[in-house]
């Protein structure tokens, strides 16, 4: 254990799950601290942190190891982790994802083949970079990203036993659910053999800052109640990280604009439009779908009697190219 470790000050390897709700993060973290204390004769410990819980909200999971004998005495937030595994390509885009990541250090991402986001190149050099395509993985062998990247995990990091990490993951589901075992048994392995790691992408010279998340309001800085200080400001909000590889498209010649769509969407994402028909009647239509305020929940293509909306995979960019905005840049910057 002690010549696999990079230990920080306490003696301590740390890992740092960072995700969204329901991409099973907290599972991740709970299965590996798990198989480390049963199995593998470690000291470890696991909590997460999330908001709501709901599908698309921040969820951070924190795993520590250490020797038996080495006593684990605190239970901060792990602001400089060993390992950084993030689980949805989205987050790479955050400079607080990647915040704290130490020199040496290996980040673990979710990543289409080519996708290399420009944040990385802040990252120290020497870091090892490892990109795993879990989404796809995880749709193709009916699993889920978890049981992806802690295959990922435990092939990278020497001292930890994918059998064992693998036997706490599946164990549950193997006399209620064989099925669903055996494909995290693919999936695990998957993850295990088919990684990236990439060369000359980090170009950082020291660790990266520690950031710490602190509320915007306090006891000090609330306004007083009853006051909206800044109408409209949902302008800003992105949804786009909630979705967790598909995402609907928008066939416009199949659209009857009906308006169904319309009447299910939770998020009121898509964007219509008044034309005028060939008789000069103003009549509403269509346009497409602003995938900033889309969380992927699909209801309008399970909706849409014409199939004028579909679900498809997305891929690095596609949302970008088919955004039709449902708000002006002015409007947007006034906000």
């Amino acid at each position: 254990m002690n010549e696999c470790v990079l230990p920080d000050p306490a003696g301590l390897f740390e890992i740092r799950f960072e995700s969204i709700g329901g991409l099973g993060a907290n599972s991740a973290g709970k299965i590996l601290a798990t198989a480390a204390v049963l199995d593998m004769n470690l000291n470890g410990s696991h909590f997460s942190s999330y908001g709501s819980e709901k599908k698309g909200s921040v969820v951070r999971s924190y795993v520590r190891l250490g020797a038996a004998d080495k006593p684990i005495r605190t239970s901060a937030p792990i602001d400089t982790p060993d390992v950084i595994v993030v689980f949805h390509d989205a987050l790479t885009k955050q400079e607080i994802t990647l915040a704290g990541l130490k020199k040496g250090g290996i980040l673990i991402y979710n990543g289409m083949a080519g996708d290399v986001p420009k944040l990385l190149e802040k990252v120290p050099a020497g870091t090892r970079i490892i990109r795993i395509d879990a989404t796809n993985i995880a749709m193709e062998e009916f699993s889920r990203a978890n049981a992806v990247v802690l295959g990922t995990l435990c092939e990278i990091v020497p001292f930890l036993d994918g059998a064992q990490v693998l036997e706490r993951l599946t164990a549950k589901f193997r006399t209620r659910n064989p099925k669903a075992a055996a494909a995290n048994d693919r999936a695990f392995a998957r993850g295990a053999s088919e990684y990236e790691e990439l060369e000359g992408v980090a170009k950082g010279e020291d660790d990266l800052p520690v950031i710490r998340p602190m509320p915007v309001l306090g006891y000090e800085t609330a306004p007083l109640g009853g006051v909206i200080p800044h109408a409209g400001n949902t302008i800003s909000n992105d949804l786009s990280t909630s979705r967790t590889g598909y995402m609907p498209k928008f066939a416009g010649a199949k659209c009857i604009h009906c308006g169904l769509c319309a009447t299910v969407c939770p998020d009121f994402c898509l964007a219509w439009t008044h034309e005028a028909d060939e008789d000069g009647e103003q009549k509403i239509r269509l346009k497409g779908v602003d995938y900033q305020y889309c969380k992927g929940c699909m209801r309008c293509v399970e909706t849409c009697p014409t199939e004028a909306l579909v679900r498809v995979v997305e891929t690095p960019g596609l949302a970008d190219s088919l955004r039709v905005p449902l708000f002006s840049q002015k409007e947007s910057s006034a906000a």
